[in-house]
């Protein structure tokens, strides 16, 4: 490793040490660099910056950002966990259940982590809490349960990755569908065997056909935003950028027309809101471009593959290595920034595995995902410390069995591409 890379490495390391915002992290690094190894002027760097904005692809981010928003003030997010609840919640840990469904459910709208666990805690906490569920698995199961806001689709993660690798962005997004199922079947089955003798949990009765009718009635609107959203992707009618603007339109007259939650004058609030959300997501999408420039011209990329091709000749070997150094990456940076970051470092690697990069972007969301949950940096375990009044520490022993679940489904797609890849070929987008 030449002296250059080991400044810039230990100046991108000494800002994230000091607490300094990722984003000014990875521009200064890249000033830096700029600076001190190039001779190149630094306007180039600006003009990256502005470029890294400037792109289309970023559209179906904002407006999916807006659409989360959208349900977190209206009643969708309520009218899905009604949903939930009819369908699971009579079984042994069936609210527990129904909180995961739910979760499924709203990240398949949000394509966001964070907005599931803002969304959904805030409800199913409390509820799990009151009927007498242990409150380590109550935390456990909501910090864990909203990575499926990034592995099934619309997932920012996904977007992000597709806009670097050229990647079908349709195709991405049909890989997440069966380790979300996955996922919520693992933690279904966890429930059901962990409650299943525990008779101080009160179980809610039976719910007849017409009770079930009359909660999927009343969820029918609720319901048919994802249906649009992914019907209208697969079936051709409208691109995944189209698909999310038409969510929002669609969020807006439910909760302002059927649901009457929402009133005109709110609105403004809440695009308010979403565009600060999307402006924080674009400098951090500004500053890891620079960065990555900077990686490109020092052409770290191509070191970084010649030394990883020197030292592993399996792909098994690498797969694994791919793994764990995502999985501690996650610890520590967000899935937008590490996305960003590593997307063009690992991708050179790849062909020489024979790892398809469609399965790739699979398995690095879904890694990066785990890291929401992960000590130190993992955001959702200080939301829902935050809700429950519970320190990280307390927050990390709960999460354990449920992320030996969801690095157990990792494995298995990992090991078996050609499950999670055969939904994109059958579709015709590989």
């Amino acid at each position: 490793m030449e002296t250059s890379h080991v400044v810039i490495l230990l100046i991108l390391l000494g800002c994230m040490a000091t607490y300094v915002p990722v984003f000014m992290c990875l521009f200064f690094t890249a000033v830096l660099g700029f600076v001190l190894f190039t001779d190149l002027p630094v306007l180039l760097l600006v003009q990256t910056l502005l470029r890294s904005m400037d792109n289309f692809a970023l559209v179906v981010v904002l407006f999916f950002i807006l659409c989360g928003n959208i349900m977190t003030a209206g009643k969708i997010v309520e009218k899905l966990i009604k949903v939930a609840n009819a369908l699971v919640s009579w079984l042994p840990g069936g609210l527990g259940m129904a909180g995961v469904l739910a979760c499924g459910l709203f990240g398949a709208i949000s394509g966001s982590t964070v907005a599931t666990v803002v969304a959904l805690g805030g409800f199913m906490i409390p509820a799990l809490l009151e009927n007498g569920y242990p409150e380590d698995y109550t935390l456990g199961l909501m910090t864990t349960s909203p990575n499926l806001g990034v592995i099934i689709p619309p997932s920012i993660g996904m977007i992000l990755y597709s806009m670097i690798s050229n990647v079908s962005l349709e195709g991405l997004f049909l890989t997440g569908f069966l380790p979300g199922v996955m996922i919520m079947f693992g933690v279904c089955l966890y429930s059901y065997f962990y409650f299943r003798k525990k008779t101080e949990i009160v179980r809610k009765p039976v719910p007849n056909f017409g009770e079930v009718f009359g909660i999927l009635k009343e969820g029918f609107w609720s319901l048919m935003l994802p249906v649009i959203i992914f019907g209208g992707i697969f079936s051709g009618a409208f691109t995944a950028n189209e698909a999310a603007v038409v969510a929002c339109v669609y969020a807006f007259f439910v909760e302002i027309v059927i649901h009457r939650a929402i009133r005109f004058s709110e609105v403004k609030k809440i695009t308010v809101n979403s565009a600060v959300t999307s402006a924080t997501l674009l400098i951090i999408v500004a500053g890891a471009s620079c960065f990555g420039r900077l990686l490109t011209l020092e052409d770290i990329p191509g070191k970084i593959t010649e030394a990883v091709l020197m030292a592993i000749h399996s792909p098994v070997v690498f797969l694994i290595a791919m793994n764990v150094l995502l999985l501690i990456v996650g610890m520590f940076m967000d899935i937008i920034s590490a996305t960003m970051i590593l997307g063009p470092v690992f991708l050179p690697m790849l062909d020489a595995f024979g790892v398809d990069w469609m399965h790739f972007g699979l398995i690095m969301t879904v890694n990066l995902a785990i890291g929401y949950c992960t000590p130190p940096m993992g955001v959702s375990l200080y939301i829902t410390g935050a809700i429950a009044n519970r320190d990280i520490i307390y927050v990390s022993r709960a999460v354990l069995p449920f992320i030996a679940i969801q690095i157990f489904v990792l494995l298995l797609m990992t090991f078996l591409p050609d499950v999670v890849l055969w939904l994109p070929a059958l579709m015709g987008f590989r």
